[in-house]
């Protein structure tokens, strides 16, 4: 028997489960699901999951440190907040006028915009890695990435530390308070977050890249221009 056969039979019953029938007689099937996953496929979930949770934990910091703009939104809780972003795929945001991604994050950093600018920032860094991941949740052997859709995610966290810490009012006010530069009292979370979360994409860049047969490299921002890069091309 040819090494092809043996490892699809062992695919086979790796992905074979045994359950009872009404009847008391076993059945035996497959799960496709099992044949058509690959290790990158498996690198991608676990990449996108762990993504996603940073992003949602930075919200909860942000939050913290910037309680009255979850009340702008007319929500009970800061856990109500948190909860409305970890299911923005199924909830009405009226506020953003159909509007995702650079856009929306961008509302966050800009003065005529009254409304929760922490669920602006980070609605628009969650649906640009939504889109930089196909809007899926889980990947199989026949689907693909963009790797430059991953690295432009990567870059906008990039974008969102700097104009945390830099856009201001016209009043000189910083727009959300986050790291706290008080030698007294140091906290850098954010910014470490961010950085973690920058690693995972361009490691998922990176992946996808290679798999693809192409070759990434690394682009130059300006600091005085940083703009949110484009995800959904």
């Amino acid at each position: 028997m040819h090494w092809p056969v043996l490892f699809l039979s062992a695919l086979s019953l790796m992905a074979c489960t045994t359950k009872l029938g009404k009847d008391g007689r076993t059945e035996s099937a497959v799960d496709v699901r099992y044949l058509a996953k690959t290790e990158v496929d498996r690198i991608a979930e676990a990449n996108r999951t762990e993504v996603v949770n940073g992003l949602l934990l930075i919200a909860d910091k942000l939050y913290k440190r910037n309680p009255k703009e979850w009340k702008k939104a007319g929500l009970a809780s800061r856990e109500a907040a948190l909860e409305r972003l970890r299911q923005r795929q199924y909830r009405s945001w009226p506020e953003f006028n159909g509007q995702r991604e650079r856009q929306t994050a961008a509302l966050a950093f800009n003065e005529a915009y009254g409304g929760d600018r922490v669920a602006a920032l980070i609605f628009g860094l969650l649906t640009m890695v939504d889109a930089a991941f196909e809007h899926k949740e889980a990947f199989y052997i026949l689907d693909s990435l963009n790797e430059m859709k991953l690295f432009n995610s990567a870059r906008n966290m990039e974008v969102a530390v700097w104009k945390l810490g830099n856009d201001r009012t016209a009043a000189g006010e910083l727009f959300m308070l986050s790291n706290e530069l008080d030698p007294a009292n140091r906290n850098l979370s954010f910014e470490r977050e961010f950085g973690r979360i920058m690693g995972l994409l361009d490691f998922m860049a990176k992946v996808v890249a290679d798999r693809n047969g192409r070759a990434l490299s690394r682009l130059t921002q300006s600091v005085v221009t940083m703009v949110f890069l484009p995800v959904s091309f």
